[in-house]
């Protein structure tokens, strides 16, 4: 058997950086950074763009992977203090907020879109949000060849887009329909978040439940031409 490529330094130092807070670090066994930016192909120069980034534990991830030639955009609802707090703090002046302002836009095209446990939301009744539009939007904004990385809490198959509210979960199935009907092709599924003794009857913030939820991990690619 052929021996698995080391992980990319740039991966491994963004994943050790001393400036990531403590609360994150304990969560990298369930989270496996180092795992995610490989899966997503995140490079040096590269420009990042983070849908829905909650309180910033990939942003600055990204940040100091993608180095300083290299761009993140946190987008999100609200005021994006998280967002705002990371790009005001020391190596990260590559990090912007863009506020979501009833569609998905940036600056200039990006090499990478990526939205972490939190597809199944875009669903929900607190967003009010059109999916198909989002996707079509997030095509738009990526390069030719760019990726759109979808992580989010596995749904029992067949469960449909009811759970997204309850539970919290997505079907997968639905996932790649919706995605591949903006244009993306589907060129790779990971299984490092993967978990099949999880009950997939459980909502997602049920005691102990959150970081070791069964997930899917999906690679989709805007064609080059």
């Amino acid at each position: 058997t052929a021996a698995q490529a080391a992980t990319p330094a740039y991966i491994t130092a963004a994943v050790a950086a001393a400036d990531r807070p403590a609360a994150d670090q304990a969560r990298d066994a369930d989270r496996k950074p180092a795992a995610m930016l490989e899966f997503a192909e995140v490079k040096p120069g590269q420009s990042v763009a983070e849908l829905l980034p909650g309180a910033g534990y990939f942003t600055r991830i990204f940040s100091t992977a993608v180095g300083e030639k290299g761009k993140v955009y946190g987008v999100t609802f609200g005021d994006g203090a998280p967002v705002k707090a990371i790009a005001a703090s020391a190596g990260h002046a590559n990090v912007s907020f863009l506020p979501y302002t009833g569609t998905f836009t940036v600056p200039a095209p990006v090499d990478l879109v990526w939205t972490s446990q939190n597809y199944h939301d875009m669903h929900n009744k607190a967003y009010a949000l059109d999916v198909a539009k989002v996707n079509k939007a997030i095509y738009a904004a990526l390069k030719p060849g760019g990726y759109y990385i979808i992580v989010d809490h596995r749904a029992a198959k067949g469960a449909g887009l009811g759970v997204t509210e309850t539970l919290h979960r997505m079907d997968e199935d639905i996932t790649k329909r919706e995605v591949a009907a903006a244009g993306f092709t589907l060129t790779a599924e990971g299984n490092a978040l993967a978990n099949p003794s999880d009950d997939d009857t459980k909502r997602v913030f049920e005691q102990g439940e959150h970081d070791h939820t069964d997930q899917f991990m999906l690679k989709f690619q805007k064609p080059r031409r």
